[in-house]
């Protein structure tokens, strides 16, 4: 049986769309050994199971001072795992995670092959060009090009790699929806609803771009509904821009909700909204598609990828409705549209459905990283 290692800063009860990849695909590989070192935020075991993944937990707190020594931290955890365990290969997960694999190879003499998945969120420049990168950028580099294989959820991402000096072919990956979890349903009746909701599920940060949905409320009949699945920094200036703009009563804050809750949320939904500022895929869009909600977003990074507009795509089939960045106007007006053409709305997302059920399905995804490991793995 194959043993793989892999690096992630956060991983259960922690979770974003990295996160959720990890265990998604893991789950539906049973013939390999999965170990992975992440940060312990202070809370959880040292060394726990969780679903097929044996969790090593390092340090005690999730502060800015842990967060950076869990890079040297866990190049020895590999070098002490790899000792009695002699792993097949590593997988760094997110462009940061080629650290510790660079430490353990330069100061610990472990040359495992290993993958690199992009799985970023945040534009070039903001993850690679901030002030406390910049002196460790070489290293950082030096992960990318020395890397066996690497991977990325979107084209976008993809495009990063030769940047970084990468020259062997890029896997795009995808991340993808649990389609037995996110189902699609008889289409929410908007004109007899009493209540028409936006729904989104983000992290409340700028770059997912909710102040621009609470300020389309403004222009959008009293009985429409912002509701927020998530937390994050900016959740109290986001509602003082809604009490601001007297549509408090109309943005429900429904805090976070575990992931396997969230399917639950979109019942009642009417359309999903995020148009957000950068993005290097978002997998809530696929399974907002996937639970058969019509998708209002920008074709921002990985967004293109999946989200095709009639006026913008007219040469694909129209999987959603696509808007500018930093433009309440538009938003309004692809919400009006959505509420005024049910016919044109379930064609879009009959179309959205097929899509995701070829392309982004869990299960066909896990083969997809399956062949990648072997590849890997066999390169020794």
């Amino acid at each position: 049986m194959k043993r793989i290692l892999i690096f992630s800063l956060a991983y259960y009860p922690h979770v974003g769309g990295a996160e959720v990849a990890i265990k998604e695909i893991t789950d539906r590989i049973r013939d390999v050994e999965f170990h992975l070192v992440t940060l312990n935020f202070g809370d959880e075991l040292a060394e726990e199971r969780v679903g097929n993944v044996i969790v090593h937990r390092l340090g005690s707190s999730a502060s800015y001072l842990s967060k950076i020594l869990f890079i040297p931290r866990a190049a020895r955890a590999a070098r002490d795992l790899n000792t009695t365990l002699h792993f097949d290969m590593f997988w760094a997960m997110m462009s940061y995670m080629a650290w510790p694999i660079v430490l353990a190879r330069l100061f610990h003499s472990v040359r495992a092959p290993y993958l690199l998945t992009l799985q970023d969120g945040d534009p070039f420049e903001h993850v690679f060009n901030r002030w406390f990168i910049l002196p460790f950028y070489p290293l950082l580099a030096y992960g990318f090009r020395k890397a066996t294989r690497i991977s990325a959820i979107s084209t976008y991402l993809g495009g990063w790699v030769r940047r970084m000096g990468y020259a062997g072919n890029v896997a795009i990956v995808p991340n993808g929806a649990d389609l037995t979890q996110f189902v699609a349903t008889t289409s929410q009746e908007i004109k007899t609803a009493e209540h028409i909701h936006l729904i989104t599920s983000s992290r409340l940060v700028p770059k997912n771009a909710l102040d621009d949905v609470i300020r389309a409320l403004v222009m959008l009949p009293e009985n429409v509904r912002f509701i927020i699945y998530g937390d994050g920094p900016e959740e109290e200036k986001l509602r003082s821009l809604s009490r601001s703009l007297n549509v408090g009563e109309r943005v429900e804050f429904k805090g976070y909700v575990p992931h396997s809750e969230l399917a639950e949320s979109y019942a009642d939904a009417h359309m999903f909204v995020r148009p957000s500022r950068t993005e290097g895929m978002g997998a809530s869009f696929v399974e907002a598609m996937a639970a058969g909600l019509p998708i209002i977003a920008t074709q921002e990074g990985g967004i293109a990828d999946f989200l095709f507009d009639e006026t913008r795509n007219p040469e694909t089939a129209t999987t959603g409705w696509a808007v500018d960045v930093n433009s309440p106007e538009q938003i309004a007006l692809a919400v009006k549209d959505i509420m005024t053409n049910p016919e044109k709305v379930e064609i879009v997302r009959a179309n959205a459905l097929s899509m995701v059920r070829e392309k982004y399905d869990w299960n066909l995804i896990a083969k997809h990283m399956k062949t990648l490991f072997d590849q890997v793995a066999q390169s020794q």
